[in-house]
């Protein structure tokens, strides 16, 4: 495997613009490019944030560097969604689905009303749940035990790895990811299309690209996190986390990424938890 250069962790939010000062539950990002640590970044919606990443990628790639850049979101949804969706296995028919008809702004997006749309196109009631506004949304239960005969799988294979991991059918409340992964999914779709021959996503594809996308969960580390009591949580995971995965020799890094999940995707350095803490806690 060609070695990486740089390394970003991007702590993604599908709420609305957060503001001018640093908060938590925000989009929070650390990278360690060409070996020198970078102090984190806080980004108060998803457009700022997106622009980032593209003149990251870009610059990453004019240098001839290559960038592995994980983000806090899953990259799939449990076997058989895809083909449900779009009558194909392939995640990016998914990716593609998304990017064309979530519309988001930085105040407001449309993620509750297309899982609604989404939950339509399947028999039964579901399997997206939970609806954050005051009036209701066809199809889209408030409750999640209100869903029934959907035919989906609760869980993809890593979520049932990963302790405490939420599903992706969930579109709001604490800890919640399901809006993470809709307008996660669609702003990275938006960077594959501009960067079609330099960008790869892991698993999905072979990962000599200059630039991989990887999915992460910042739970691998929580136990080194819950220590930074003095840092604003978001912003030490997204620290921390990229100093481990500087840190990681070749040899593990190469190891965490043999990883075989052409669907549903996984999470990255799932059940390697302590070699993870231990590469974040070297300076």
């Amino acid at each position: 495997m060609k070695p990486f250069d740089s390394f970003v962790v991007v702590d993604w939010s599908s709420g609305n613009d957060t503001g001018p000062r640093p908060r938590k539950d925000a989009i929070w990002a650390g990278a360690v490019l060409d070996g020198v640590e970078q102090e984190p970044l806080y980004f108060r919606n998803r457009p700022l944030a997106v622009d980032w990443l593209r003149k990251l990628f870009a610059s990453e790639i004019l240098a001839g560097r290559r960038l592995l850049a994980a983000f806090d979101f899953p990259f799939g949804y449990p076997t058989g969604f895809a083909r449900g969706l779009t009558g194909t296995d392939d995640p990016f028919e998914v990716w593609a689905y998304l990017h064309e008809h979530l519309i988001d702004m930085p105040n407001s997006n449309n993620r509750f009303a297309l899982a609604g749309e989404i939950n339509a196109l399947f028999p039964g009631v579901g399997p997206f749940w939970f609806n954050a506004l005051k009036h209701d949304i066809p199809h889209l239960p408030r409750k999640g035990l209100d869903r029934r005969d959907h035919g989906q799988s609760e869980r993809r294979v890593a979520e049932q790895r990963a302790q405490g991991a939420f599903t992706c059918w969930q579109m709001g409340g604490a800890g919640a990811v399901g809006g993470q992964v809709m307008t996660g999914i669609a702003a990275l779709q938006s960077l594959r299309l501009e960067f079609p021959q330099d960008v790869a996503v892991w698993p999905f594809q072979q990962n000599e690209a200059p630039v991989l996308l990887v999915e992460i969960w910042p739970t691998l580390i929580d136990g080194i996190v819950r220590d930074q009591k003095d840092e604003i949580r978001d912003r030490a995971q997204v620290r921390l986390l990229t100093r481990a995965l500087a840190g990681l020799p070749e040899d593990r890094l190469a190891a965490m990424l043999a990883v075989d999940a052409p669907e549903e995707g996984w999470i990255f350095g799932l059940g390697y938890e302590q070699e993870l803490q231990d590469a974040a806690c070297r300076t």
